[in-house]
């Protein structure tokens, strides 16, 4: 009790040192606005874009499968040279897959190509077009919020039907109804059997313009030596690496790959894709936080400067405190509650600053952007420890100060 009590009475004093220079104390903590609130508003632009990103890819290829196409993914242009020459990836490939595959449920072939689409007068000149082959329906990427999916019938048959994106429909149809209507797409009759569901934006940019035809009419529209993309699940999603094991040894096998050979194909999953964006997005927020916080130091380097001309200008209340009794303790932790506490003050106002500021990005810009609690509370953490460390040396000097000398001087 008698030590919380001395804590309140600790705090008290400096609250109203602080109150008693409140101009100084501004221009002290400013500094640590300025950093915090750069630092909150660049982790919750990072964040943001994060859970955007992961979001659309976890959308667009579900957690529980994989995808194998022509080159893979690729980080530099050495490795992009030497896969360029694969083969395409085919109908043959998708089946010797479906055969040798043990652990595999369900595989889809699928094209993409920018095309154009109209109804009457409305005209979109580029929208992404994607085919797929009949097992579409077993993936949930593929929804209908009106109307219905494509048959597996109406696929395997090559049947002029449509799916079409959200943002597609709304712009073509406006407040008609789309179903059962006829569009055109690269000039070719499509009659729309559904509407997909909306799935927002990403960086200001639609994912919903877009619409789905059978893999047979697609190569209509765009020829059929185009390379596809096969997107593949697990009998069980546990079993996803196996999985691609087993689709590793049908592909090399039908393709009459020898032990020694390199794959010529490329495989992946969403995880795969995630953990590259992460190591980027890692990667930069540690140069972008760094540069900030070299302003953070620079702020507490202003506070240990300012906490020094303190100590100067009290040298007599300190040494009539320590005449009357004050250990160097309580002197020690009297300046350091006073730089820790116009510290907090910093990193709370550039907290709340920062936290602002991301919200306004995210609500008018088209970058996303999440304040998460523990950004908060780190930046908060952060200024506490700067005001405690940049504190040390000035609450030690004050904390050194002889009364008898302390009280001569200033008298």
């Amino acid at each position: 009790m008698k030590n919380l009590t001395l804590a309140v009475e600790i705090v008290r004093i400096a609250l109203g040192a602080i109150r008693a220079n409140k101009l100084r104390s501004l221009l002290t903590i400013l500094g640590n606005i300025v950093a915090v609130a750069s630092i909150m508003t660049l982790v919750s632009l990072i964040q943001g874009i994060s859970d955007e990103v992961t979001n659309v890819i976890v959308t667009e290829m579900s957690a529980d499968s994989f995808m194998i196409d022509r080159v893979g993914l690729v980080t530099s242009e050495d490795e992009m040279e030497r896969r360029r020459g694969n083969p395409r990836i085919t109908l043959d490939d998708q089946e010797a897959v479906r055969r040798f595959g043990g652990r595999i449920a369900a595989i889809m072939a699928e094209g993409r190509q920018d095309g154009e689409i109209r109804y009457r007068n409305e005209v979109l000149e580029r929208v992404s077009i994607q085919g797929v082959t009949g097992e579409f329906h077993r993936f949930p990427t593929f929804t209908a919020e009106r109307g219905r999916l494509m048959t597996p019938v109406e696929v395997s048959r090559n049947r002029n039907v449509v799916l079409l994106g959200w943002s597609t429909a709304d712009r073509l149809f406006g407040q008609a109804d789309p179903l059962n209507r006829t569009v055109t797409i690269q000039g070719v009759h499509f009659r729309v059997v559904g509407v997909s569901q909306e799935k927002g934006t990403l960086f200001g940019q639609s994912q919903d313009e877009f619409a789905v035809v059978p893999l047979g009419a697609f190569q209509r529209l765009f020829g059929s030596r185009r390379s596809l993309t096969l997107v593949a699940r697990p009998t069980h999603p546990e079993e996803i690496d196996r999985a691609m094991d087993d689709a590793t040894v049908a592909l090399r096998i039908a393709r009459h790959l020898r032990p020694r050979e390199e794959n010529n194909f490329g495989m992946f999953t969403a995880e795969s894709i995630l953990d590259i964006f992460r190591q980027a997005t890692a990667g930069l927020a540690a140069v972008l936080v760094g540069i900030v916080g070299l302003a953070l130091v620079v702020a507490g380097i202003v506070i240990m400067n300012i906490m020094l001309m303190a100590v100067t200008e009290r040298t007599r209340e300190i040494g009539l405190r320590k005449a009357l009794g004050a250990t160097r303790g309580a002197i020690m932790w009297q300046m350091l509650a006073e730089s820790v506490i116009l510290s907090l003050l910093g990193g709370l106002i550039g907290a709340a600053a920062g936290a602002a500021a991301a919200l306004a990005i995210d609500r008018f810009a088209p970058v996303p952007a999440a304040v998460h609690p523990w950004s908060l509370l780190l930046a908060v953490s952060l200024t506490a420890v700067v005001g405690l460390f940049f504190g040390l040396y000035p609450a030690a000097r004050a904390a050194a100060l002889d009364p008898i000398d302390a009280l001569g001087r200033s008298g």
